[in-house]
């Protein structure tokens, strides 16, 4: 077959075009292959979902409420969350110091923790504990939002979101945390 570019007027013709679209899709079929049977796609499968609303965490500095949900792999470090917050009352001390009662939008994932350090209350019976990111609780940096910071974060800070009481020692169930801010009750759900 003759493959010699012929012109005719402004445009170029190629009498082997014919075979342009089957080697393309020949070409997208091997690669979806490739995809299909890689590492990647493979540890895509061990992900957590995750989703839950927190309507008060407090016992250290202000009060916040948290929504949200979203992906983890605890063994890949992949981490994709987000959700709505807002503080409740205003917090004085810690990574969100100077949110103001009624301030917040939404918080996104920074980056997944393999664990952190926390404590509930600055008088926490237990002193610190700390927190593992495993298939029923996910530790995380987060990045917190308000509306006047447009898409530049207005504060990180680290928190958990577990199905399990973290806190035995506190009362009342504490499956919820914000650094600075304390701890409090979630309905949360993770599926595997």
């Amino acid at each position: 077959m003759h493959t010699t570019p012929r012109t005719s007027g402004r445009r170029v013709m190629q009498a082997g075009r014919r075979w342009a679209a089957p080697s393309a899709i020949a070409a997208i079929a091997g690669l979806a292959v490739v995809f299909v049977s890689s590492p990647v796609s493979a540890a895509a499968g061990g992900n957590t979902g995750v989703g839950f609303t927190a309507p008060e965490i407090s016992g250290g500095s202000g009060a916040v409420f948290l929504t949200g949900g979203g992906a983890f792999n605890a063994t890949s470090g992949f981490g994709h969350l987000g959700g709505g917050f807002g503080c409740t009352s205003t917090v004085a001390a810690g990574p969100l110091a100077g949110c103001l009662a009624g301030e917040g939008v939404h918080w996104d994932t920074d980056s997944l923790l393999r664990s952190t350090p926390f404590k509930c209350t600055a008088t926490d019976p237990a002193g610190v504990k700390t927190a593992t990111t495993r298939g029923d609780t996910v530790a995380l940096r987060a990045d917190f939002y308000r509306a006047g910071d447009g898409n530049t974060e207005s504060f990180t800070a680290n928190m958990i979101v577990s199905t399990s009481d973290i806190a035995p020692d506190v009362p009342g169930m504490q499956n919820a945390w914000v650094q600075g801010v304390g701890c409090g009750s979630a309905t949360v759900h993770f599926s595997h």
